[in-house]
């Protein structure tokens, strides 16, 4: 009697049509968020190359708190540190969700998005570091900047080319998106802390407990939780570990299921703060920080030469342009090769490949990176800035090309996820899966 053949898992196959329409709504209010954020760039880099460039940097260093509690923080500091918590937060709503309940529940199909995350994490850190093995102590303190992806900005040049990903594509770089943060923050808490105090770090555990308390049980109640939130913030602020990892914290503490049961649809806490709070994140947090933080003097074309001629800059812009997609296209390729996985027939290689390049598009928490890394107004930071900006652009354009001129496949694609034949409501192809 002969052997079956050994099954094959499809990792790029479509969600179920209720995640397939959650995704979609993500990546609406992802899209428009982006657009405010290259609308906040570009006001950022005029304002801060024009005559009134004093007036730029004045208003991103005012201070503003209360000093006796350490948070006598300027502009720039509170985008930074105050502003993208939130973003955070919603990093760590996402990413349980994904566990408990999305795609990364499944390990067959968890399997893929996960490892190209990583690969496009530790590709592009190896490639930054080996351009400034001898540039000394202080550049490889960069290292990590080129690490990220941001989902907004790649979602922004989606919608400027006007290309139709399938869905199989769109929760795949959402996926990517998710672990590229929790990684990001994981960065940031072990490797760009300094001055750590046990003490706060142990005083954030008190309101983090009885926040995690009363979401757990189910309640919502914003004038008991958001004083808890601050206050986890705030210790976390004052213990040496940035205070974007409050958020984190934060989001995992929130139950995905309306109760305890895991059978229920995914419909709790979770998804009630991500609908209350995205807008929020993605249209005003994300581009005020991106606003304070992308403002950079260029000096003409003799300082962008000199900026670019800075090993800093020169690893940042040959990590996310070559390291990205090597990274995540190089071992997306491996790993569906050596687990018997395949392609959706919907799928070609070379999408992949295109959407490895927009992954190269390295932003907010790049900047954050930078800033943590070199200092807010050092050169490096500057030129950091400038290769950020030059590197995202490259890999935004080469990703354009090469998605275009995939998009009348994308198109049929998309008209097939569309179809209802029957008039259930749900696209035939949903309904088939």
């Amino acid at each position: 009697m002969a052997t079956p053949p050994p099954a094959t898992t499809n990792v790029f196959s479509r969600s179920s049509y209720p995640e397939y329409r959650r995704v979609l709504s993500i990546l609406r209010t992802e899209t428009v968020g982006g657009a405010l954020l290259l609308a906040a760039t570009v006001i950022a880099l005029i304002w801060a190359n024009s005559p009134a460039a004093d007036g730029y940097f004045a208003l991103r260093d005012v201070k503003i708190g209360y000093e006796p509690w350490h948070l006598e923080l300027s502009l720039g500091h509170w985008a930074s540190d105050g502003l993208l918590a939130v973003f955070f937060f919603l990093a760590g709503l996402e990413l349980k969700r994904e566990f408990v309940a999305g795609e990364l529940r499944k390990p067959a199909k968890a399997i893929v998005p996960v490892a190209a995350a990583v690969g496009g994490v530790v590709v592009p850190a190896l490639i930054y570091v080996l351009f400034n093995l001898g540039s000394g102590a202080e550049t490889l303190r960069g290292w990590a900047i080129p690490t990220a992806t941001d989902i907004a900005f790649a979602l922004a040049v989606l919608a400027v080319i006007n290309t139709h990903l399938p869905a199989a594509l769109r929760t795949f770089l959402l996926t990517l998106a998710v672990v590229d943060d929790l990684i990001a923050i994981g960065i940031i808490a072990f490797f760009y802390s300094t001055g750590i105090q046990p003490l706060m770090l142990l005083a954030a555990l008190i309101p983090l407990g009885l926040f995690t308390f009363l979401v757990q049980k189910r309640i919502r109640s914003w004038y008991l939780l958001l004083p808890l939130a601050l206050a986890t913030w705030g210790f976390v602020h004052s213990s040496g570990i940035h205070a974007t990892v409050a958020g984190v914290l934060l989001g995992f503490a929130v139950p995905v299921f309306a109760s305890g049961k895991k059978g229920e649809p995914a419909k709790g806490l979770a998804e009630h703060f991500e609908h209350r709070l995205r807008p929020f994140s993605a249209g005003f947090a994300v581009p005020v920080f991106a606003f304070f933080s992308a403002g950079v003097a260029l000096g003409g074309f003799g300082g962008m030469g000199a900026a670019l001629s800075d090993p800093v800059a020169v690893g940042i812009v040959a990590a996310l342009v070559v390291g990205k997609a090597i990274g995540v296209f190089g071992t997306t390729f491996l790993v569906t090769k050596t687990t018997r996985a395949s392609l959706d027939s919907s799928i070609a290689w070379i999408d992949l490949f295109g959407l490895a390049l927009l992954a190269g598009i390295g932003f907010t928490v790049s900047l954050l990176i930078g800033e943590l890394g070199f200092g807010t107004g050092s050169a490096h930071n500057d030129h950091a800035k400038v290769a950020i900006l030059a590197g995202s652009l490259i890999a935004a354009l080469l990703a354009a090309v090469v998605l275009r001129a995939r998009n009348r496949r994308y198109r049929q694609v998309q008209a097939d996820e569309e179809r209802d034949d029957d008039g259930d409501g749900v696209p035939d192809v949903f309904a088939r899966a």
